[in-house]
Formats: C-alpha cells, structure tokens, sequence
C-alpha cells in the first residue's frame, strides 16, 4: 500500500489510567483511583471521536508500554492499532510516530486524549485543510498549548527542544512553522482538561458524553 491510496490516518496518544500517575493536578479533588478513573473515560471518548470520523485507520499509541488490560480492552473495543510509543520525550515520541504513519499515509492527524470538545467535526476540518494544501494543521488550547496537529510532512524542528507542558508550546510551534516556512491553518481554540477548575466546567457543559462523537 502507498501514501496515496492508504488515506488519513489518526494517532491517538494515551497513558496507561494508572491511578497516582495520570491527571495528577486531579487527584486533590478526585482522589488518585478518581482521576484516573476520568482519564479512561476521556481516552474512551477520544477514541469514539476518532472512530466516528471515519478515517483510514486509527492507532492509539500507549505508554508506559502496551501491556495494561485498559489498553487491550480500548484495541478491541474501539477497533484500532495498538502501539508502543517511542522512547524520549513528548517531542521525540511525537516525531517518531509522524515518520512512521507518514510513511503510509498522505496525512496524518496526531491528538491526545485530554480535550473532549474536540469533535469528529474537527477532525474532518484538519484532514480538509490539508488535503488542500496547508503543511500542518493545529487546534490550540486555552493554555497555551495544542490538542491536535496534523501533518503531510514531517520535520523533526516542530518538535525538538519545545517546552511541552508550558504555555509557550503553541507559540513555539508557530515560530518553527515561520522558520520552516510551511503553510499552516489553525482551528478554532479548544480546552482541555488538567485543573480543578477545568472539571467543573466538564461537568456544567456536559462534555464528557459518548454521543457527542457523532458530531
């Protein structure tokens, strides 16, 4: 198969719900078994975004490995692509999954699994846009970083030194995508769910709802 008959693929980047390790700045307000609790549920919900775009393929890469029942349960449930994510950090594990999907696929849209207003609609959006021509397509969040980037070529200058988990990786990557001189179009801004105060606003707009992958 070729990049140009494989279509747009999806990278889904996940964290085993391993209480005590994920949504951390949660567990003062959930308790460790409850946040990790809500991280499952929002990697669930990414993953029926994901499947109701109706793209190529989707593959949900795992850290720390792929092992964790809540992995295998996700791959069967969901239909997707298991993987491990690569060694080093959020950059160089970004970077090596945009080569290797590249590789097959024209376009590749790569997201993570703490924003559930983002919506198959989105989705669709970015791959338009790139199949028109932009190089990279970006959904920025609120705090300063980004919930979604696709691509239709790779460098690894996108990703190398970024600050991620700061509020200056969408300004950052903007900077990179200047200096590499690419064509790039961003959607509307999203929010994702990290703080106390982005619980609640989860649990007053209602988010956090399977149905809503239809969108």
């Amino acid at each position: 198969m070729t990049a140009a008959d494989a279509g747009t693929a999806i990278i889904v980047f996940a964290r085993a719900p391993s209480p005590g390790a994920v949504k951390t700045r949660l567990i003062p307000l959930l308790g460790a078994d409850g946040a990790a609790e809500l991280h499952a549920r929002l990697v669930k919900q990414t993953l029926s975004t994901a499947r109701a775009a109706s793209f190529a393929r989707i593959e949900l890469h795992g850290t720390p490995g792929i092992d964790d029942p809540f992995f295998r349960f996700c791959a069967e449930n969901f239909a997707v692509a298991l993987l491990a994510q690569a060694g080093g950090d959020l950059g160089a594990r970004m970077l090596a999954a945009f080569e290797s999907a590249l590789a097959v696929h024209p376009c590749v849209l790569l997201m993570g699994s703490d924003c559930p207003a983002l919506t198959a609609a989105h989705l669709r959006k970015a791959d338009r846009l790139l199949r028109d021509g932009a190089d990279a397509v970006l959904i920025p969040c609120e705090d300063g970083g980004y919930a979604l980037i696709g691509l239709q070529r790779v460098d690894a200058r996108l990703f190398d030194g970024i600050a991620w988990g700061s509020e200056t990786v969408m300004a950052e990557t903007r900077a990179r995508l200047r200096e590499l001189g690419w064509r790039w179009r961003e959607l509307e801004t999203l929010w994702d769910v990290d703080r106390p105060e982005d619980h609640q606003r989860l649990l007053a707009c209602g988010l956090l709802d399977d149905r809503r992958a239809m969108v």
